[in-house]
């Protein structure tokens, strides 16, 4: 294995600074050395990276084109040195972090209203939520719990179900006239909002009414449902989101159902582990939390 270029912690903040403040001085009442050390601090940088950082005009100290670059470099270094430090110096001994990730949406509307109460009951779990639009690798330890839709098949992964759900077409008050009221064939006359992760939907919806539409894959096309419902807010068009993501649109007439007619979804909710995490107790602890909270929502 070729050697790696490693410089110093020392020296990245030497450059780090002298960039910031133009002047080897100012580094080094900043940095508590005397000016000579951050010199050569820097010129080592330099050797080591066949490049000149700084130049001098007029007896002032500039960035060169490399230095500004690799600046930028050294600045995520540093930023995240200092942010992976915080995070350790703010657990105690005994905190166990949680690593969880969840679709965005999902997350927003859904998760994190029924996390209220669990750091209380768990003071020892801190939860590290993350969003994810791609697979998450529950096995190389990228994430200790997922929270997926789909058909509940994972390699290596404990797939529990949560809930299935239904979609709804959904769009701003007015946008559909009265008179196409609960007319689904209406509907192929306006923009169909489309959420990426979801590419069949208007087509299995029109279809589960013997119906056809020619632009059923047509329109704006979105990342998030968090997306198509702020674009379907807005009057961009009609989107079709599962139900219990719009319950507080629909609540405050913020959005309204042009076309009463529900789909059950083919997949479901589920929450996965990795097999052999099964008994760890924070993520135990999570999947009883979670499963109560699905409880009380069924009996509401």
């Amino acid at each position: 294995m070729s050697k790696r270029l490693m410089p110093s912690m020392t020296a990245l903040q030497c450059f780090e600074a002298a960039a910031r403040h133009l002047s080897f001085t100012r580094a080094a009442q900043e940095l508590h050395l005397t000016q000579s050390a951050v010199s050569k601090q820097v010129a080592q940088l330099e050797e080591m990276l066949c490049h000149n950082l700084f130049e001098r005009i007029r007896r002032r100290l500039h960035l060169t084109p490399a230095g500004s670059l690799y600046l930028a470099e050294v600045n995520k270094i540093l930023t995240q040195v200092d942010m992976s430090s915080r995070y350790i110096l703010s657990y105690g001994g005994e905190t166990e972090v949680l690593k969880v990730a969840t679709q965005p949406t999902f997350g927003d509307r859904w998760l994190v209203p029924n996390l209220k109460g669990f750091g209380k009951q768990f003071p020892n779990i801190h939860l590290d939520v993350v969003n994810e639009l791609e697979p998450f690798d529950l096995l190389q330890g990228k994430a200790d719990i997922a929270f997926f839709f789909g058909q509940g098949t994972w390699p290596g992964a404990r797939c529990i179900e949560l809930f299935r759900e239904e979609v709804v077409p959904v769009c701003a008050p007015g946008y559909v006239k009265k008179a196409d009221g609960d007319d689904a064939q209406a509907l192929t006359r306006h923009v169909l909002l489309q959420c990426t992760s979801r590419p069949e939907a208007w087509h299995e919806w029109f279809l589960d009414q013997d119906l056809h539409s020619h632009n059923s894959y047509h329109g704006p096309r979105f990342d998030t449902f968090y997306m198509c419902i702020r674009a379907a807010q807005s009057g961009c068009g009609v989107a079709l989101i599962p139900r219990y993501l719009v319950k507080e649109e629909l609540a405050e007439g913020k959005l309204v159902i042009p076309c009463n007619h529900p789909l059950r979804s083919e997949g479901s909710h589920f929450i996965a582990h990795a097999e052999h995490a099964a008994e760890v107790p924070k993520v135990k602890a999570f999947i009883d939390w979670i499963l109560a909270r699905v409880h009380d929502s069924a009996l509401e």
